[in-house]
């Protein structure tokens, strides 16, 4: 069951706060720092890795089913689904974008709807916040087709695993092909695997023309 919770938002730029007695969910028009949700264990070689929790790639990818065709039917676009653990419980994060941009009472109702159905049919998800929101500036790629969609774009990529000692990059999105993501970074062209991408977000990100 989601938990009551009172909000601070931030609106096109404009703080507001304000008190429900029953509130339900907590809308944030600003993009939370990029980051997932990680369990920690030591390979036989005693090398710590990062492992994705299973539990939480299966709600997202339940969530991602009960959230497309509702926001599809409300005339926005699914941008994006974290699940994640923070210092206040497990979070779901939803972000969801349409022409124009999204408003508050956008992000309400799709938020009422997606709660009544996941408290519905997803019993085991447990105690959780849900969080629905625009994407913001700093955009995340949520599909295949977003990296062909997104292409000669600033992007910033964090990785699962290192790669050549790094994890973070930062460069012009190249497309991808065979699953494989380019990027123009550091003066000359990467490709990092589409499975190894932890988060990819759109950098500043200002629409699309």
């Amino acid at each position: 069951m989601h938990e009551y919770i009172t909000s601070h938002a931030i609106f096109n730029g404009v703080p507001g706060f304000w008190k429900r007695a029953e509130a339900r969910f907590l809308f944030f028009m600003v993009v939370e720092e990029m980051s997932q949700d990680k369990a920690k264990e030591k390979n036989a070689d005693g090398v710590e890795k990062t492992l994705v929790r299973p539990k939480e790639t299966q709600v997202v990818a339940q969530v991602w089913a009960i959230a497309e065709p509702l926001c599809s039917d409300e005339g926005m676009e699914l941008v994006y689904v974290q699940f994640r653990r923070e210092s206040q419980g497990r979070v779901l994060r939803v972000y969801i974008d349409k022409h124009g941009g999204v408003t508050v009472d956008d992000c309400a109702r799709v938020s009422r709807q997606m709660g009544d159905i996941i408290d519905a049919t997803m019993d085991d998800i447990g105690p959780y916040s849900l969080e629905v929101s625009s994407p913001g500036s700093n955009r995340p790629l949520g599909r295949k087709e977003d990296y062909k969609r997104f292409k000669g774009n600033k992007v910033h990529v964090k990785t699962r695993h290192p790669i050549d000692g790094r994890k973070n990059f930062r460069g012009i999105l190249r497309g991808i092909e065979n699953d494989l993501v380019a990027l123009s970074c550091d003066n000359k062209d990467i490709y990092l695997s589409l499975e190894e991408i932890s988060i990819a977000r759109l950098v500043n990100f200002n629409g699309e023309n």
